[in-house]
């Protein structure tokens, strides 16, 4: 029996091993004289050991079990999962069972789960913060998952951030500089797995031992593409309970690589969704953002008979300096306004870029048409004040239309047109000014009717 590479057990009535097979140690981690004696249900994992006495009872009723599965705890706290083929032997009063160790095909099984859904998450979920939470179940279910971190890397403005973080004891850790003394820029900067442990510290270099870290057990692996290491996944543990060995090591490195391309995949629909709606130079809503956000503003102002104001937006003599000092300067010129104009306004409010050096803001929920004015004033006060660009110092006037719903149009191509109307007025007139569109004639407003 000792040469069979299955462990055979036989258990009294009380549940005690009194005999096992040379090879139980191999599976269990413990040595024959070690089990013999003890209660089985002891190395049983705490949450099979229900079920696992159900078993054992239909077992000793007579009822054969040829292929029942649980898992054991090793001497060493590693995972094992077990197939037993068991029978009572009435004539014996013993329980005689054969073990199979099936932990690598359990692995295999759960790591080829682990890869579809992973793959479906990245083509399900919205956004990236709904991938992250889907792949962090994903691989609870490999490993100790608790506290679970992603940190992404922006080469271009040389920044680590942790848009996933949760901890049972601390709140996610600031944006910082990839030259940072941390574990998870260690991993980024290196590109390489880090284990640190009780069992692996002594191993590392003196660097990593003296990071700070409270964790008691800390496994990172870069999030690697194409282009480069892009990221990290990171777990930790604070319970000696709940360790990270060598396979785990491997098993999350390998699911890394699924993970990287989810999160690729998931970068660049948000940079097409951003393009499509957004103007690249100011980072403002471009025309097409600007109109549906506009429709939903009438829709709603319709229903609940409230206002609205599109306030259209022109730069006076921006051409000049476009002309004088290079459009690279323009462009700057143009980012500041736009930033201007966002402080002008409510977060509620719309700022969109139309194209060129028109502007539009969409200000909704307000109960008197002073408030359009109000904020025209103070865009135009705002936009007085001189701009530091490149080593130079730029004014720029705005002429301002301001169409109020729903006094001056009762539709989204009404406002506009009307609040264009209105600020070519305002230019006409010297510019540096806001203008109030003209009320629809009554002869119009019957033929609307």
């Amino acid at each position: 029996m000792d040469l069979v590479l299955d462990a055979i057990c036989v258990v009294d009535p009380q549940g005690r091993f009194v005999f096992v097979s040379a090879a139980s140690e191999r599976i269990f981690g413990y040595s024959p004289e070690e089990m013999i004696g003890t209660a089985m249900i002891d190395m049983v994992h705490p949450e099979d050991r229900e079920r696992t006495l159900q078993a054992a009872g239909e077992i000793m009723a007579g009822i054969s079990k040829p292929n029942f599965e649980n898992r054991y705890v090793r001497k060493d706290g590693r995972i094992v999962h077990i197939m037993w083929s068991a029978r009572w032997s009435e004539e014996d009063q013993l329980r005689i069972a054969v073990a199979h160790d099936i932990t690598q095909r359990k692995r295999n099984e759960s790591i080829q789960a682990a890869i579809y859904a992973i793959s479906e998450a990245a083509h399900s979920a919205q956004d990236l913060l709904g991938l992250f939470q889907r792949v962090h179940l994903i691989i609870g279910d490999l490993l100790p998952a608790i506290n679970f971190s992603v940190a992404l890397y922006d080469e271009q403005d040389d920044e680590l951030s942790f848009p996933y973080h949760v901890d049972e004891r601390h709140p996610p850790p600031a944006a910082h500089k990839l030259d940072a003394r941390t574990l998870s820029a260690e991993v980024i900067r290196s590109g390489q797995t880090l284990l640190r442990s009780p069992e692996t510290l002594a191993r590392l270099p003196e660097r990593l031992q003296s990071i700070a870290c409270d964790a008691l057990y800390w496994l990172g692996v870069p999030l690697k593409t194409h282009k480069g290491t892009i990221g990290a996944l990171m777990v930790q543990s604070y319970s000696p309970s709940a360790r990270y060995t060598d396979n785990d090591q491997e098993l999350l490195q390998f699911v890394s690589t699924q993970v990287a391309t989810a999160i690729e995949r998931q970068q660049m629909l948000s940079r097409l969704h951003f393009m499509a709606q957004y103007d690249p130079l100011t980072q403002l809503p471009n025309r097409a953002l600007l109109y549906d956000r506009l429709h939903i503003a009438l829709a709603r102002a319709r229903r609940e008979h409230g206002q609205l104001a599109l306030l259209f937006l022109d730069l006076d003599k921006f051409k000049q300096v476009n002309d004088s000092f290079g459009h690279a300067v323009g462009d700057l010129l143009l980012q500041s306004v736009a930033k201007r104009l966002g402080q002008c306004v409510r977060e509620a409010d719309t700022v969109a870029r139309l194209g060129g050096d028109e502007f539009v803001v969409l200000l909704e929920d307000f109960h008197s048409p002073d408030h359009a004015i109000a904020v025209a004033e103070k865009i135009r006060l705002a936009l007085n004040r001189p701009f530091a660009l490149a080593g130079h110092t730029q004014r720029v006037l705005p002429s301002i239309g301001v169409a109020l719903y729903p006094r001056h149009g009762s539709d989204a191509q009404q406002l506009l047109h009307n609040a264009d109307n209105a600020m070519y007025v305002a230019k006409k007139c010297g510019g540096d000014r806001f203008q109030i569109a003209l009320e629809p004639s009554p002869a119009i407003a019957d033929s609307q009717i």
